[in-house]
């Protein structure tokens, strides 16, 4: 009978062990094999696959955790990867440049890692020599490195100069409604404007005598909704309002009639918000069932309907300029849309909370959205991140308005109101509004805000079921209101060193 031979079986750990050696002669980076194991296998093996992959997760592993591949009380051989916690590594200032990433120390030949304080020390140079050497190094890497490993600190902060704008006084509370007031919206020869609450109508008040408290400053009142209104748009071009609530239904006005005269059918729940295009006839509106839907405004056909949000869209802006259309939502980011294609151009997720305030200035090329987390402010053409207006926590951000003098408000629902230099991002003014006598101290909240044209009277729209205008106190000056320019710097300063 011909002699056969036979294979003796695999064992893992053997094959193991001859791996690691095998990988440690090209590429030092795995824990060193256990001491009186011999390499018995051959090549080719089954299960090398899976040995490299479990060795593969285990040396990741040990990264994230930051744990050292050297043994304490022993020397790193030359070219292994030592690995190290960034806060140790930062502190004992071996982020030289020889470094190869976060935590890691790459070895030359002639060096050697000091355990005990996870310092780089260089076996062929003298101590004097190597304490120079190493102080040079630590204080290169000072300069290079600030703030995070991977974040080059700038030399020199650039503290912008706030412009100076007098602060804001309450001036006329309206109370007409029998909810609370939702949607605002401003006539465009700024002689009127309108509401809508949770009380299904929508109410037009004569801008002037309201601004005085004048009894007969409400005009008239339309009734056509069976719930909350909560958009509300004038036309520029058209005598139209265009309202949109929570009963599904967006709906076209002529004032001219004070009637009804096209719906538009489509949203599969309640609508939250609308805006109407500043060139086209088209009109976008947005609400609980995640889309925004494009609208012919003559004949009512739907153009596009926009899908990718994950939750409700909270706010849109429409622009004569690519990205014409910007949708914040409450799944907490922003797309940019083509509205051409009827595409998304660029998501946004830079916020943490449900975005549900957007607004755009008129004198520049950007927007700027609120959340729960922080405001934040973008480049309007491609959405790059400009920066952050942080003061305003903890507090759900309902409303943003902004006039052509650039101060930007952002309200609340617990009340609190914050006005800031949009071009600066400081906060030159922070009060509180105050629930009408009768409501409950809950019932602060602010739904809706806007300036007029002109930029001196703010509307705000609240939870106690009042109207309140407010506007700049003439007597205030920069003697008076002076700008903290100590506490603004130190949170310049303190904002310079933080990565977003």
């Amino acid at each position: 009978t011909p002699t056969s031979t036979l294979i003796p079986p695999i064992d893992a750990k053997i094959h193991r062990c001859a791996i690691e050696r095998r990988i440690r002669s090209y590429y030092p980076v795995v824990l060193p094999p256990e001491e009186g194991v011999k390499d018995l296998s051959g090549s080719g093996c089954a299960v090398t696959g899976r040995i490299l992959k479990e060795m593969k997760e285990e040396s990741i592993e040990r990264v994230k955790n930051g744990v050292s591949d050297v043994v304490a009380g022993t020397k790193a051989k030359e070219g292994q990867l030592v690995v190290h916690k960034e806060v140790d590594l930062w502190k004992s200032g071996t982020m030289g440049a020889n470094a190869v990433g976060a935590g890691i120390v790459a070895l030359v030949p002639g060096q050697r890692v000091d355990t005990s304080d996870a310092t780089v020390v260089n076996e062929n140079v003298s101590g004097a020599a190597a304490a120079a050497a190493a102080s040079a190094e630590k204080s290169k890497d000072a300069e290079q490195v600030g703030g995070g490993i991977l974040v080059k600190k700038q030399a020199n902060t650039k503290i912008p100069t706030p412009k100076w704008h007098a602060p804001f006084k309450l001036t006329t509370v309206i109370s007409s409604h029998l909810g609370w007031v939702r949607s605002l919206a401003f006539d465009p020869t700024n002689d009127m404007f309108a509401t809508g609450g949770a009380d299904r109508v929508i109410k037009i008040f004569d801008l002037a005598k309201a601004c005085v408290g004048a009894n007969d400053a409400l005009k008239i009142t339309l009734t056509g909704h069976v719930s909350p209104v909560r958009g509300l748009a004038f036309s520029e071009r058209h005598p139209y309002l265009f309202s949109a609530g929570e009963d599904k239904m967006v709906k076209c006005w002529d004032l001219e009639t004070n009637q009804v005269i096209r719906h538009y059918h489509g949203h599969l729940s309640g609508v939250f918000t609308l805006a109407l295009h500043p060139t086209l006839d088209i009109l976008v509106t947005g609400g609980r069932d995640a889309v925004a839907r494009v609208w012919d405004m003559r004949t009512k056909n739907q153009i596009h309907c926009l899908t990718g949000h994950d939750n409700t869209i909270g706010s849109i802006l429409t622009k004569s300029t690519d990205p014409q259309v910007i949708t914040g939502s409450y799944d907490s980011t922003i797309k940019l849309w083509d509205l051409v294609g009827g595409k998304c151009r660029t998501t946004l997720t830079h916020h943490k909370k449900a975005v549900r305030a957007l607004v755009q200035p008129s004198f520049e090329n950007t927007f700027c959205s609120g959340a729960a987390d922080t405001l934040k402010k973008w480049g309007g053409r491609d959405g790059r991140f400009i920066k952050n207006f942080t003061g305003h926590n903890k507090s759900v951000i309902n409303a943003l308005a902004l006039n052509e003098d650039g101060v930007l408000l952002s309200a609340a629902d617990d009340g609190t109101m914050n006005f800031w230099d949009y071009h600066s991002g400081y906060c030159f003014q922070k009060t509180t509004t105050i629930a009408q006598p009768g409501s409950l101290d809950a019932e602060n909240g602010i739904f809706a805000a806007g300036f007029d044209l002109t930029g001196t009277r703010l509307i705000t729209c609240e939870a106690d079921k009042s109207i309140k205008i407010w506007r700049q106190d003439e007597e205030a000056s920069e003697l008076s209101h002076p700008v903290d320019m100590v506490g603004w710097r130190k949170k310049c300063l303190k904002e310079a060193k933080q990565r977003y």
